[in-house]
């Protein structure tokens, strides 16, 4: 049209030129080509227009059943956007504008010089966005794909883009599902603007506290279906929660009880000491099945989410939280409630602590809601070191750290303790401490490995027995059997396996192997058994044992330190039974025993394992310079003991393992 209007004006230039008083009138054939050249870019005008519209119909499509998944969603971001920021969208949109006028007329000239004669990439010729924003709707898509590969790997490019803005962040947390929030959650280091905050807690009634809220859940419980000890947790629970709420009512404070040492500190909160104590008992009643419905039904997630953020400088309650979480997402049943209640978020923040505990916990919860790539249940007690966070590294072995007496999941595989290390060398590896060396050096050393750690209750005297028919559940047998149920459901024993344990935990690996000797449907882990490493294990009974029972009235031995007492018959007939599958399974085998006396007392130091009681007999023998409690802490990475073990687990595992 332009261009018509130019060839106009100069025609009307020429009509007008010459002499005054002289008119040349343009000739008729003149005009006809006027007009031709008019109609003809009117005409082109008009079909590029129409061809336009046409274009911009079928690239701009709006998904509706996207629009109608957020209609059905409880939570959407609301954002007051300031002057700033409208400014900032005005221009951006005169900036799309002209934008997509340059590319029309880059199009027009194109088709009218008959110069265009290649295609544009299939990917952006029919899509009105930029690429980057294309980039995230087609991840996001691709997450919804009925095969698996590709929504894998589609969760994996979301979790790794570095470049997304907050707006796609808040845009994905709305339109992602379950499974892919699980999986982004799963991710080593994923941005948490992916996940949406939980939702807005309801209003407490009136006069009522978290605590209350707690007492409220602990008492609508049953208490049909569980064993003494969870009836035991909560009714010492109940109580102590009636005593501390009287006490505070009354404006005094409840020292003394039954569980609740409260005189330890008048710094102390009376209501935190109740909660942690309410807390245990939830843990009880979340590893019964039948118990779990009831809890999600009576309200427990969103009273554990608002304790989680009222307490938010309580490691130990927020451990304890997670700690049932992680029990009840073992329901599959449940899942769906745990999401909609904000625990991935939750999740997701927690793995990225610093410690080691925190992390684990959130790993283990996580694991049992990812029902996409974790075939495993991992039940109360089987904790995962490594690896943590979903990975392309295939797993090719295991590795399980079993702790002994008084020990723990994680405290009992610690770095050696930094108060017995010269203060040059504190000072110089400060950062470089290891809260658990399994996760820290063994995962560095061999990432194809699934590093597991197992915990049990166990007691040294009666006196710490925290449930008066515990004693029942204490002995090899039982704990045996207890957690062989829990390491099948992990999936232990269908890869090769490795063997590490502290202490009484050696005897109780000797137990599980005969166990599965003897059990058809366990025989798949006494063979892939390949080796096993014991720390001061009292093959042969520990010194301890005869020391309480010499001091029974002081002491009150448990069931288990009365099982280590020396040359027992027990221990006899669990050693004999164990060198026979050994030898005919080939296990290798690797003892170290302690040679420095162990402080259990202020003016009391025994060896507490001889290295005659450590010696299996079989297998290699290694003395250490250290004392009992140590013996299983390397001081570092490069220390003998820590370079020795590992070079134990590679040769056991040679033939599976890159090194």
């Amino acid at each position: 049209m332009s261009v018509a209007a130019l060839r106009l004006i100069h025609c009307r230039r020429l009509s007008t030129a010459g002499p005054p008083g002289v008119h040349k009138v343009l000739q008729w054939k003149h005009l006809r080509k006027i007009a031709k050249v008019t109609s003809t870019v009117v005409f082109g005008g008009c079909l590029f227009i129409t061809y336009e519209v046409v274009a911009l119909d079928k690239a701009v499509t709006i998904d509706t059943s996207a629009v109608l998944q957020e209609k059905y969603k409880s939570y959407i971001y609301l954002r007051a956007t300031p002057s700033a920021e409208k400014e900032n969208l005005t221009a951006e949109l005169t900036q799309k504008a002209r934008r997509e006028l340059h590319r029309a007329a880059k199009r027009f000239l194109e088709i009218s010089s008959k110069l265009f004669l290649q295609s544009l990439d299939e990917h952006f010729s029919h899509v009105d966005a930029d690429p980057h924003e294309v980039a995230l709707w087609v991840l996001l898509k691709r997450t919804q794909s009925p095969n698996k590969t590709v929504r894998l790997q589609a969760v994996q490019e979301l979790a790794e883009n570095p470049h997304w803005q907050d707006y796609q962040y808040q845009t994905a947390a709305q339109v992602i599902d379950q499974r892919t929030a699980v999986g982004l959650a799963r991710t080593s280091q994923v941005d948490l603007r992916f996940f949406r905050h939980p939702p807005a807690l309801p209003d407490l009634e009136d006069g009522l506290s978290a605590e209350d809220s707690l007492w409220k859940l602990l008492a609508s419980l049953p208490l049909s279906e569980v064993d003494r000890c969870v009836q035991y947790f909560t009714s010492l629970a109940l109580r102590e929660s009636n005593q501390s709420m009287a006490a505070q009512r009354g404006g005094l404070w409840c020292f003394g009880g039954n569980g609740l040492p409260y005189a330890q500190s008048l710094t102390s909160v009376p209501s935190e000491k109740v909660e942690s104590f309410c807390l245990q008992a939830l843990v009880q009643h979340s590893k019964v099945q039948s118990h779990c419905d009831h809890i999600v039904a009576n309200g427990g997630l969103q009273i554990l989410q608002r304790l989680y953020q009222l307490r938010g400088e309580s490691l130990k309650i927020q451990r304890n939280i997670v700690h049932i979480i992680g029990n009840l997402a073992l329901n599959e049943s449940i899942h769906q409630a745990i999401v909609q209640s904000g625990w991935v978020s939750v999740l997701a923040e927690m793995m990225q602590s610093p410690h080691v505990i925190q992390a684990s916990h959130a790993a283990r919860a996580l694991a049992n809601l990812d029902r996409e790539t974790v075939r495993e249940k991992y039940e109360d007690g089987i904790y995962i070191l490594h690896p943590q966070t979903r990975g392309n590294q295939p797993i090719k072995a295991d590795v399980l750290f079993i702790h002994g007496i008084l020990g723990a999941a994680f405290k009992t595989w610690r770095q050696k303790d930094r108060s017995t290390l010269e203060e040059e060398r504190e000072a110089e590896n400060e950062d470089d401490y290891a809260e658990c060396w399994p996760k820290s050096w063994l995962a560095s050393d061999c990432p194809d490995l699934r590093v597991l750690s197992v915990e049990y209750d166990s007691q040294l005297s009666d006196w710490l027995a925290k449930c008066p028919v515990e004693n029942q559940r204490m002995s090899l047998a039982y704990r045996s059997r207890e957690l062989l149920s829990k390491l099948k459901l992990a999936g232990v024993g269908e890869r090769p396996v490795v063997w590490v344990a502290h202490s009484m935990g050696g005897l109780l690996v000797k137990k599980m192997l005969l166990d599965a000797a003897d059990d058809p449907d366990l025989q798949g882990l006494l063979k892939n058994t390949k080796g096993i490493m014991f720390y001061s294990v009292p093959h042969h009974g520990a010194f301890m044992a005869e020391y309480s029972v010499n001091v029974r009235y002081l002491l009150f031995p448990s069931i288990e330190v009365r099982e280590l007492c020396k040359d027992s018959p027990a221990l006899r007939c669990l050693n004999e039974g164990f060198l026979n599958i050994a030898k005919e399974n080939k296990i290798k085998v690797l003892s170290f025993a302690e040679t420095r006396p162990t402080n259990i007392g202020p003016m009391i130091k025994i060896l507490v394992v001889p290295t005659q009681s450590a010696d299996l007999g079989f297998g290699e023998l290694i003395e250490v310079d250290v004392d009992h409690l140590n013996i299983c802490k390397p001081e570092k990475k490069d220390s003998f003991l820590y370079r020795r073990s590992l070079q134990f687990i590679q040769e056991a595992l040679q033939h599976f393992i890159s090194q």
